[in-house]
């Protein structure tokens, strides 16, 4: 240790730079510092960033404080920090209602300001103005803010301060998934203001909500009141999607110096020691130049090249600024401070010298940091050619403040005035460090005594709920309620916590509340939430997953803790099932997975786990904080008595049986079948023509036997024009109609879906069986006997499939609201008051209501000739029908906003309203028919949705997961989780497309409400509910992966659904060598488990194999190469290139190898899309937006494996010009006719083989065979005119792909040598 003199004295020497360079410019009313002394407004990352020099020298102060004056100078200088953080805070705390704005909209209008006016800290700039959404600049100021109250500094005075900051908590807790304008405040570099997703901000968010966990805002002298809570789920999310981003800053940064501030100090906000080198490795070599680090690639702000007269740039001009960024010397300081904080004496003083050739000496001889170094004009030209060469000048600000007071700490640190453990007192630094294994423990509670003792009988022992009092157990949906309490303050208007989500994390913890405590059982087993909660298999996985994620992600004090009940749900047929007794032995044996778990009782772990205390829940406002909040009293009152109670499930089984003699010989099989719209068959897998939606009901519209048409052989009905209509034979005395499923008439435009289509009918004919349906009918009375037949059978039937065929009908024909029990007078009655005008929008077409009276007939009738919005309503009985259908449809509409029922399925929303309409119509027209008994239970009249509801319950529990998917799908439950599922896949730069290609995908490239998503998906597959459903599903799926396994997922940007559905129903075809129908059936039919795992398998390209198990349940099972390679070699590499065109999987650095070959020719046409060359000059090669526009182009290809042909021709061009073959490559290339070329060679080689294809495509063809080529089919069935024998060659080999692609592209591309010499490159 130095002298005290000599340390005294350079410390003074210190505080003369600070006061003079610093302190000097801080406004003696607000705090706050200015930009500069011609500006006059205040940044808040700016700001912070300042005082920091103020802190450490005060803390430096502190040690040596023997000297009166020196406690006074350390007393000035703590003060100093006090009113910068308090006026920044006042200028936040007004704007406090956009903070509670703000956490409902996430709009970057209702965001806090990003600078105020350091004169009186007012806003200076208009909401829409400028880039105000900068999520990391609050973040830093509660980091840093977290950081000076550890060090012992009091900035926070009130409980109403302690409120605002908990409310600003919850403003950044959602950082993971809020596109703002980052660090820079531009948004996309193209500056034309639109935010993206910023690593540098989620990472400091992430930092900001560690440090202020559990943090007492008060100091030593706080209780618990004045403690800042933070839900652990949210910080962990922010961190794994910024594992998932770095080095990347955002789609269009590949990489930014910004991030030296995430990766080190202040934030220090990543655990793993590789992706923090990794990440300062690229920065070094990519954006580090002789004066400091660009700031990020082709960066234009104050180059010569700028035109500072407009903020954005054209996207062409982002070229000219490559090579000539400024470079900024505040990097180094970051750097000097990154490596002092890693003890790396050596690179601290490498990166000192470089930064003080760089300073700029002021007159009295102190080194100033200035703002940036940029090429002057006159040297752009030589800098071009060689960059890095050429002398450059200051511009900006100098002192650059922020620099400054970076620099001023890092000298602390290297002259030994500061130890890094002061500048974090909460020790961030240390977060990379190892940690030793964390053992989880298990708790589970027995329902009741009989569960108890059943589980005894296995030898495991566990206590009732009853038996663990005083502790009490909760489900999760009560721990996120008590949390909406926290930060609520009426003075302020705060409302507390928006999001109802919480994690396993949050649930691992037990809570105090006064005298209790509290264990909740995780979100995952929450009955109420989705029917994946009911299949037990697939809740045992889960669990594991979760055990596994809390080994990896705890980082609290104390063990977690994770607390299951076992309940009668769980049951099956009343034993206790083997997966769950077999992981419960796993669990008692100490290991699970590679997991070190502990199974005990809830009392055994009261000391070991970590325990959080919900004070907050007191009524501290009206001060009585010993006090719970009267709400959460009665609401703690109310739930503790049902929270685990079960619900019983309504009985289909009604009253007696009717007579035998009532019952018709009718039956409604195959109503559900109808729906679906899993496509196995067709071999171009999503080439269902124009209108998928429409055609691709073709195969799966066979009427049911009450249905079939008279024998009249096949109509083709795309062959009649619109102005015919279809026509019907008169004899019959009743009308033909299409069903409405098969022609949606869409309400929005007045034409039916078959007009729309009449351009694609005159062009090409398809003759299809019969779809016109007609009925027959002997007697009126029609209607009501059908309804009463059909619930009698409803009574009789045991079988669940059948009983949902009935309900798929009655839903079809009658409406979800149907109620089973019409009193038919009074609703006669009821009907005609309510008049009958209004009736022309609602899509029933003419033709429809004059025969309402003679036949009913549960369909629209399509009359081409009449638009559907010219129907006037013309006598009296077509009043009541217009009023029954406006009616039903605005039940509909109401139920429609909780639920989401299909136009079709409930037959009520517009289009389908005259189904329901007519056939009501009809039955309350006769007046002599007598009531039905509906389905009665306990006396109360039961609709069809009851029904429906039961139905589902008991599927659940019979485990009948094809009818449980449906009847979810048409009572229009959601995944509870959907949201949150889109949102982890789109954080994690994945983009999701649902509905089949190429005419139905929607792409999903934002999150979105769960109410959109659902109706998008709905949107997507139309009437076929358990598709739909399959799709969330899915959706929960990939998103768990994503989370647990995100190397699954590597070079696929967008994962599209529809696809994958198809995919994993032609593996099950392949499998199971069955037919299409009967794949998806067995895909549907998969439980919640096998469905994951069959994902599992396809997305990681393991092999499997189907086992069938009992109830007819398949299992899916990985299976060995070798006993695969035993079976024939036969569709191999067919398949493989299927998967991973399916799964849009490319080789590596594929994007940035197709970025080298546009910038050499003019562009790339696939798929009649074409990539242009300017997009180089906008892009950087590694810019994921690039990427995207690419994956886009491919995404026009419908067909997998033709899709992943395209993309080997394109590696092809990437390998021709990676070897400097030509200078360039010409014109526009179009790639499909290198994939054609490349057939053709193909073929040509198999003629003079005798190979394959010369059964197919190789055939010398004659007449009829080259009329049939030229519609399109191809004998081998192979997708987009190439050969199937080619689709599955392999890539290698002198008969492989790449080997034809290479010939094509000499042969097609004008610029390759024809003949001479030439060295082959490419091997």
């Amino acid at each position: 240790m130095r002298s005290r003199s000599n340390s005294g004295v350079r410390l003074d020497y210190y505080q003369r730079i600070v006061h003079r360079l610093i302190l000097a410019h801080q406004e003696p009313v607000t705090g706050l510092f200015p930009a500069s002394n011609i500006n006059s407004h205040a940044w808040i990352r700016d700001n912070v960033y300042c005082i920091l020099a103020v802190w450490g020298l005060s803390m430096a102060y502190k040690k040596i404080a023997d000297q009166d004056e020196d406690r006074a100078k350390c007393y000035e200088l703590e003060q100093s920090c006090v009113k910068l953080m308090r006026g920044l805070l006042m200028a936040m705390m007004n704007q406090k209602d956009k903070v509670e704005k703000f956490k409902m909209t996430q709009s970057p209008y209702d965001s806090l300001h990003a600078k105020y006016s350091s004169k009186n800290g007012l806003p200076v700039v208009g909401d829409n103005e400028w880039g105000h959404l900068q999520i990391d600049a609050v973040s830093l100021y509660l980091l840093i803010l977290a950081q000076m109250t550890a060090s012992g500094l009091q900035i926070v005075f009130s409980l109403d301060e302690v409120s605002f900051i908990q409310n600003l908590v919850f403003y950044i807790e959602s950082a993971y998934s809020i596109p703002d304008y980052g660090i820079w405040e531009r948004g996309d570099k193209t500056n034309h203001g639109e935010p993206e997703l910023n690593a540098s901000s989620i990472g400091m968010a992430k930092a900001a909500l560690e440090a202020m966990n559990e943090l007492d805002l008060f100091g030593a002298r706080g209780g618990p009141a004045s403690v800042i809570h933070v839900l652990a789920d949210e910080a962990h999310k922010c961190q794994a999607v910024l594992q998932s981003m770095l080095p990347r800053e955002s789609n269009s940064k590949e990489l930014d110096s910004g991030l030296l501030c995430v990766i080190g100090f202040p934030a220090f906000a990543v655990d793993d020691a590789q992706l923090i080198l990794n990440t300062k490795d690229a920065i070094l070599s990519r954006l580090q130049g002789k004066y400091g680090c660009k700031r990020f690639l082709r960066d234009g702000y104050r180059t010569p090249k700028e035109d500072p007269s407009r903020l954005y740039y054209e996207r062409w001009e982002l070229r000219m600024f490559e090579n000539i960024e400024c470079e900024w010397p505040l990097f180094f300081c970051y750097l000097i401070l990154f490596h002092a904080f890693q003890n790396d004496k050596r690179s601290v003083q490498e990166f000192a010298d470089k930064l003080e050739k760089i300073m700029v000496r002021s007159e009295d001889g102190t080194l100033l940091i200035p703002e940036s170094y940029a090429v002057p004009q006159d040297l752009v030209g030589a800098e071009y050619q060689k960059p890095g060469s050429q002398i450059r000048e200051v511009v900006g600000r100098c002192p650059f403040l922020w620099g400054q007071s970076l620099f001023i700490l890092g000298r602390l640190l290297q002259e030994g005035f500061l130890a890094v453990g002061e500048l974090d007192p909460l020790n961030r630094r240390l977060g990379a460090q190892k940690k030793p294994d964390v053992v989880v423990q298990v708790v589970i509670i027995a329902e009741d005594t009989e569960i108890r003792d059943k589980l005894a009988e296995h030898d495991l022992h566990v206590q009732t709920i009853a038996e663990v009092a005083p502790i009490e157990v909760q489900p999760a949906r009560v721990l996120s309620h008590l949390y909406t309490y926290l930060g609520r303050n009426r003075k302020l208007g705060l409302s507390g916590r928006k999001s109802r989500d919480v994690g396993i994390l949050s649930t691992s913890k037990l809570y105090s509340l006064k005298d209790r405590i509290f264990a909740f059982t995780p979100q995952f087993v929450d009955l109420s939430r989705f029917y994946i909660a009911s299949d037990n298999e697939l809740t045992i996985d889960i669990l594991k997953g979760e055990i596994n994620f809390l080994k990896s992600a705890w980082d609290l004090l104390g063990r977690p803790l994770v607390t299951l009940v076992l309940k009668r749900i769980h049951l099956d047929q009343d034993k206790i099932p083997l997966a769950m007794i077999q992981t419960m032995r796993k669990l008692k044996s100490g290991y699970i997975n590679g997991t070190r778990v502990m199974l005990g009782n809830l009392k055994d772990f009261l000391n070991t786990s970590a325990i959080t205390d919900l004070s907050f829940l007191g009524s501290t406002e009206d001060g009585y904080p010993d006090r719970l909040h009267p709400d959460v009293q009665t609401y703690l009152d109310e739930h503790l008595l049902r929270s685990f109670s079960n619900r019983s499930t309504m009985n289909l089984r009604g009253g007696q049986l009717r007579p035998r003699h009532l019952r018709r010989r009718m039956s409604c099989k195959g109503a559900i079948k109808k729906t679906r719209s899993i496509n196995v068959d067709s071999d171009n897998l999503g080439m269902e023509g124009p209108s998928p939606l429409t055609e691709r009901r073709l195969s799966s519209v066979v009427p049911p036997p009450w249905l079939q048409a008279s024998k009249q052989g096949h109509v083709s009905v795309f062959a009649t024009t619109p102005e015919e209509g279809p026509t019907s034979p008169p004899q019959l005395g009743s009308e033909l109609v299409a069903r409405e499923n098969m022609y949606p008439v869409d309400p929005l435009h007045s034409r039916s879906a078959i007009e729309r289509r009449s351009e694609f009918v005159r062009q090409q004919e398809i003759t299809v069986p019969k779809i016109l349906i007609q009925r027959h009918r002997a007697d009126t009375n029609f209607a009501d006997t059908e309804v009463e037949e059909l619930i009698a059978m409803l009574r009789e039937t045991e079988n669940l499939e059948e009983q949902g065929d009935i309900l798929q009908y009655l839903v079809d024909t009658q409406g979800l609201d149907f109620n089973t029990e019409l009193d038919l007078d009074d609703v006669m009655l009821e009907l005609t008051t309510a008049g009958g005008g209004g009736g022309g929008g609602v899509g029933v077409v003419d033709g429809a209501s004059d025969g309402a009276n003679k036949s009913s007939v549960p369909a629209v009738i399509i009359d081409a000739t009449t638009p559907t919005a010219s129907n006037v309503v013309k006598d009296k009985d077509n009043a009541n029908l217009a009023a029954i259908v406006a009616v039903i449809a605005k039940a509909n509409a109401n139920a429609n906003a909780n639920t989401n029922n299909n136009a079709a399925t409930s037959a009520v929303a517009a289009p389908a309203a005259a189904a329901a309409g007519s056939s009501i119509n009809n039955s309350l027209n006769n007046n002599d028919s007598s009531q039905s008994e509906g389905m009665l239970e306990e006396g109360r009249v039961v609709t069809v949705r009851d029904l429906l509801k039961g139905l589902y319950e008991k599927a659940c529990q019979q485990k009948l997961w094809g009818l449980v998917r449906h009847t979810a799908g048409m009572l229009g439950k959601r995944v509870e989780d959907l949201g949150k599922a889109v949102t982890d896949l789109l954080v994690r730069q994945k983009q999701v497309t649902v509905g089949m290609p190429p005419n139905n995908e929607h792409t999903i490239t934002a999150p979105l409400p769960e109410v959109e998503l659902r109706q998008l998906i709905h949107d997507a597959y139309g009437d076929d509910e358990s598709t739909a459903m399959l799709t969330q599903e899915l959706m929960v799926y990939l998103a768990m992966f994503i989370r647990t396994e995100p190397q699954l997922f590597h070079e696929m940007l967008r994962l599209r659904v529809g696809l994958i559905i198809q995919v994993m129903a032609k593996e099950l075809s392949r499998t199971l060598n069955c037919g299409g129908e009967a794949a998806s059936e067995h895909l549907l039919n998969l439980s919640p488990f096998e469905m994951k795992n069959l994902l599992y398998h396809i997305l990681s390209g393991k092999e499997f194999a189907v086992s069938s198990v009992a109830r007819g349940n398949l299992s899916i099972v990985s299976c060995n190469r070798v006993a695969l390679a035993r079976r024939a070699k036969l569709g191999q590499w067919l398949r493989r290139r299927r998967l991973d065109g399916a799964l849009n999987r490319v080789p590596r650095d594929f994007y940035s190898r197709v970025w080298t070959v546009l910038e050499k020719c003019q562009g790339l046409a696939i798929e009649g899309r074409v990539l242009q060359q300017s997009l180089t000059q906008e892009m950087t090669p590694g810019e994921l937006k690039f990427a995207l526009e690419v994956e886009t182009a491919l995404n026009q290809i419908p067909q997998p494996e033709y899709r992943q042909l395209v993309v080997e021709a394109l590696m092809v061009l990437t390998l021709v010009t990676e070897h400097n073959m030509v200078p360039s490559l010409g014109g526009i290339i179009y790639v499909e006719h290198l994939v054609h070329k490349a057939n053709q060679l193909f073929l040509e080689d198999q003629r003079k083989v005798q190979g394959d294809a010369t059964l197919c495509c190789a055939k010398l063809k004659d007449g009829k065979e080259q009329q049939q080529a030229a519609s399109g089919m191809l004998l081998c069935g192979g997708a987009a005119y190439i050969c199937q024998h080619l689709y599955d060659s392999a890539p290698s080999g002198s008969y492989g792909t790449m080997t034809y692609m290479s010939r094509a592209v000499a042969l097609v591309l004008d610029c390759v040598p024809k003949h001479g010499e030439k060295e082959c490159a490419i091997s």
